[in-house]
């Protein structure tokens, strides 16, 4: 029987405000802004993964549990049941296109999990300008960002797990390139609250090095002064140099987040869910959504197998100062609908 606990309304009502308090309290902010807007490299790290995650505006990190948790959450790869693989791309702005693909595997009795992931980022083939050359010089430039990571998770109890995340960043821009490394670390925690699951998760996300670049580009001719006339065999003139960058930051996120089953049944269920996050280029922000999951089973000719029919509409909001996101997408970008076949 369906039920919705006042405990239950009240932990909802309470995702929904943190967001406007504390977008009230960044705007009655006395002090200067010193957010550090565009100052990290790599900012593909932030895209997201799959479907389910990116409709809820990355409000995912305490409910994830299929293939593209490996990329919200390390510690909730360990809830995976069974190997699985999952891929997903789609094209962004200005003709650019983003692709992620994960593979996971339980082992030690489902107790433990390993998993893999890849997410590459880039365009082709771009017209360059210069100063001198405002209309274009005649050549172009390509750009391929990618990541690879490995991650190992594990069950502690029946309540909560922890995995980590190890990976490489590489960036390509042009004729210069530059690499770097880093790690993710999360958390996965189960209890019950009135007779309701809650989850609860912390992560901490592209905590690494610096991403400093090298290459062609950045190999010139320095000028100098003209050597002593009475010197034997001055060096020439201009010298070979090469610039020096400076070193830039990944794009470090910490995310607190909660997801309460508001409405549970045999039939279906109606999760909400929050997530707090501070990044180290942007002001703090708020996500929040709903997911709603029914099933049905039914036995084909009486015989055969039984088919589990499985729906999960999903709707996420972000919020981060001057910018609000809504988002609706199904579990699959389409249907939302998925048929596994058991016995």
């Amino acid at each position: 029987m369906s039920r919705v606990s006042s405990f239950g309304l009240a932990v909802a009502t309470g995702l929904l405000a943190l967001a406007p308090a504390g977008l009230a309290a960044q705007g009655t902010d006395t002090n200067p802004d010193n957010t550090p807007y565009g100052t990290t490299s790599a900012e593909f790290l932030l895209f997201g993964a799959g479907a389910r995650g990116t409709a809820l505006g990355d409000a995912f990190a305490a409910v994830a549990n299929d293939i593209s948790s490996l990329y919200y959450n390390p510690g909730a790869v360990a809830l995976i049941e069974r190997p699985g693989a999952m891929v997903s791309t789609y094209d962004y702005v200005a003709e650019t296109n983003y692709s992620w693909g994960g593979i996971a595997f339980p082992f030690s009795g489902g107790s433990r999990s390993f998993g893999l992931q890849i997410g590459t980022f880039g365009f082709d083939n771009q017209p360059v300008y210069t100063v001198d050359q405002p209309d274009g010089t005649g050549a172009v430039y390509s750009v391929s960002q990618t990541f690879a990571g490995a991650t190992f998770a594990q069950n502690f109890s029946d309540r909560f797990a922890a995995g980590l995340t190890a990976k490489f960043v590489f960036d390509q821009l042009g004729e210069v390139n530059g690499s770097a490394f880093a790690v993710d670390f999360g958390t996965s925690f189960h209890a019950m609250l009135s007779n309701h699951p809650i989850k609860l998760a912390f992560v901490v996300a592209n905590l690494g090095t610096d991403l400093k670049y090298s290459g062609d580009a950045l190999e010139v001719d320095s000028p100098r002064d003209p050597a002593d006339p009475t010197v034997d065999n001055p060096p020439e003139l201009p010298q070979p140099a090469e610039l020096k960058t400076k070193g830039f930051a990944l794009p470090t996120v910490f995310k607190v987040a909660l997801a309460y089953d508001l409405l549970t049944s045999d039939q279906s269920r109606l999760t909400v869910m929050g997530d707090f996050n501070q990044a180290n280029n942007n002001r703090a922000g708020f996500a929040g959504g709903q997911g709603c999951a029914r099933s049905a089973r039914y036995r084909k000719k009486q015989q055969g197998p039984a088919c589990q029919h499985v729906g999960s509409p999903v709707v996420g909001m972000r919020v981060q100062p001057a910018r609000a996101e809504t988002d609706v997408q199904s579990e699959s970008g389409s249907a939302g609908h998925g048929c596994r076949l058991t016995r």
